[in-house]
């Protein structure tokens, strides 16, 4: 007779322990909303290439077609996603390649400071070099054990768990190394330039002087 009772009792504490895992202002979501700006590309396999570039420690461009790309070595990260339009999805399993792993054997110059991160289309998005290094920092081509879907990133997506969401572009092509900051796709459109979710760092009117070169 109890068991509806303690159902809900139970689902209401795992909604509670999920809910102290967000950050300020964000939303428990439930699946996996799509988001993105303008059309998903086709992917096609004969052409795709990862880029490493910019201020290399060589001075060269490394290049990897995808069969090469996927062949790195893979680990998993469980890390939450929190999108800057305040929803937040908890515990998801992301594998793919460590952006460390990249770094390893493309390594940057002395001086690099930041990286810029691009995807189809021209798109970008910045990122702190030490953000970049996480340990959890991932090129992600599955979730929870599944190839990602093409509105959702396939075949590469990053994911930088302790940033918003849009830190992390979907259909990533390559990785510039940078000596001074510039600013992003979002973050010259007024996004904050480093995006933490646990200071709600939304939008450029938020910026400190330190977080960024001006718009």
């Amino acid at each position: 007779m109890g068991q509806p009772a303690e159902r809900e009792t139970g689902e209401r504490a795992t909604r509670g322990a999920a809910d102290r895992r967000l950050p300020p202002g964000q939303r428990l979501q439930k699946g996996w909303p799509v988001t993105h700006y303008g059309p998903v590309p086709k992917f096609r396999p004969e052409r795709w290439e990862f880029r490493v570039f910019g201020a290399t420690a060589d001075g060269g461009k490394h290049c990897w077609n995808h069969e090469e790309f996927t062949a790195l070595p893979y680990t998993t990260v469980e890390a939450d996603l929190h999108c800057v339009t305040k929803f937040s999805m908890v515990g998801a399993e992301w594998g793919g390649i460590p952006a460390r792993t990249v770094v390893e054997i493309a390594p940057p110059a002395p001086d690099v400071t930041h990286v810029m991160v691009w995807a189809e289309y021209g798109f970008s998005s910045n990122l702190r070099l030490a953000d970049f290094l996480s340990d959890r920092t991932l090129f992600a081509t599955h979730k929870d054990g599944e190839l990602l879907t093409a509105e959702h990133g396939f075949p590469l997506r990053l994911i930088v768990p302790h940033l918003y969401a849009w830190k992390g572009p979907k259909w990533v092509r390559g990785v510039e190394y940078m000596t001074a900051d510039r600013r992003g796709f979002w973050e010259e459109r007024g996004y904050h330039n480093v995006g933490d979710p646990w200071r709600e760092q939304r939008y450029s009117y938020q910026e400190e002087p330190e977080d960024g070169p001006e718009l």
